[in-house]
């Protein structure tokens, strides 16, 4: 099978949950994983490269386009690239309902939208994310949930909606419970760390961080990670306080295994309300005891079951901390290890694809014709600005541009 997934991160951002599933999907099939585009290109094209067994493919667009024309050209540049893929054997796997408004021609055996965030709480969220959001509700054939608060706000959204909450890669992370090379941007800092890893954007409380180090000016505080919708000069400063940066993935463990204790100080917000951290598995794997603050699914299952010490303020952070610090760390691991055998991504695509695979199987046996898209016209559900973006372009979205868009292939790597 062909899979074609409209990914609103990059590959080479923060290993998230696209990352796991497409890479395991791209043993046994092919996999296009669609990065939204980048933009300043001298001439419109596609940039396409091996990564991970599977095509990464970014599109390049001039600056300064008109949305109706970005629109058209993204229709062009996909319709070239796919243009020799079976509607009978291509699955269409969404993370991002934007996608809608430049995928309305491409037909599928099935449709899947894997609900990973709830993004219309983010900063800066696109208009009309709703309203396509409910769109891709209509026309997907299953809905996956990448977490138990997002399961409960979806089920009655959709017919066939299915709970795969965050899964971890044990053996990778397990290898912060041995000895690593210790990374030369942290062998410097002192001991006791308190690490974090992972995207630094609205949805961590700053103040929290810094009421920690203000506090315990001995505990050396380490944020390993990209900004996101923040600047430099958003972050705490403080001489506890280390920012490291984005790291590989292959690289955390090697991080991980230099804590103490590992958190995850978020805010209560909007943005955070359906969230359900990856890394919270992966601390554990990673042998650390956790200290986080009340995110639902973080709450449960992992702290109504005593793998990770809950906090909602400054003052229970640092007792938590604290005690995290001197806790018997065996038996934190045993109790862990008993429920992280369960949580494989391995285990999570296989169910996935057993699920889609399934509605394939309808569709070639006649049970139902293969999914396709409705008419430009129905975008008028969206918002009016939206909606005239899209019915502008719907002349030119078929034909490709007459700028002659190229397709270039990196090497493979």
């Amino acid at each position: 099978m062909d899979i074609v997934c409209f990914s609103h991160l990059r590959w080479q951002f923060v290993y998230q949950r696209p990352n796991h599933l497409m890479a395991r999907a791209a043993r046994r099939h092919r996999v296009h994983f669609i990065e939204e585009p980048e933009t300043g290109a001298e001439r419109a094209g596609l940039r396409v490269e091996r990564r991970d067994g599977l095509e990464v493919v970014t599109p390049l667009l001039p600056a300064g386009l008109k949305r109706s024309d970005e629109l058209a050209l993204r229709r062009s540049l996909l319709a070239r690239h796919l243009g020799h893929l079976a509607a009978t054997d291509t699955w269409l796997w969404y993370y991002t309902p934007m996608a809608l408004l430049w995928t309305e021609s491409v037909a599928a055996a099935a449709v899947v939208y894997d609900c990973m965030d709830e993004l219309s709480a983010f900063r800066g969220a696109p208009p009309g994310l709703r309203r396509l959001e409910k769109e891709l509700l209509a026309r997907a054939d299953v809905l996956f949930t990448g977490g138990r608060s997002l399961y409960e706000a979806k089920r009655s959204l959709h017919p066939s909606t299915h709970l795969f909450p965050s899964s971890v890669d044990v053996k990778h992370f397990g290898r912060a419970r041995q000895a690593q090379p210790e990374p030369a941007d942290q062998a410097t800092i002192a001991r006791p760390r308190i690490g974090y890893f992972g995207v630094i954007d609205e949805r961590l409380d700053l103040d929290l961080l810094t009421g920690l180090a203000q506090r315990r000016p001995s505990w050396q505080i380490v944020m390993v990670g990209p900004l996101a919708k923040l600047g430099e000069a958003d972050l705490p400063r403080a001489g506890n306080i280390h920012w490291l940066g984005l790291k590989p993935y292959a690289e955390l463990p090697a991080y991980l295994a230099g804590w103490d204790v590992a958190i995850m100080p978020f805010a209560i917000n909007e943005a955070t309300r359906f969230i359900s951290p990856t890394k919270t598995p992966e601390y554990l794997a990673g042998g650390r005891p956790v200290v986080s603050t009340p995110v639902r699914d973080v709450v449960q299952p992992y702290g109504d079951a005593g793998l990770v010490t809950i906090a909602p303020d400054v003052e229970g952070f640092v007792e938590a901390v604290e005690q995290a610090l001197t806790c018997d760390r065996s038996l934190l691991l045993r109790r862990a290890d008993q429920l992280l055998e369960r949580q494989s991504w391995d285990r999570t695509w296989s169910a996935m694809e057993q699920l889609v695979t399934a509605v394939h199987r309808r569709r070639l046996s006649g049970a139902g014709a293969p999914a396709g898209w409705m008419p430009e016209a129905a975008t008028v559900s969206l918002s009016p600005e939206l909606a005239g973006a899209a019915l502008r372009s719907a002349g030119s979205a078929g034909g490709g541009s007459t700028s002659g868009p190229r397709l270039t292939r990196a090497r493979s790597r």
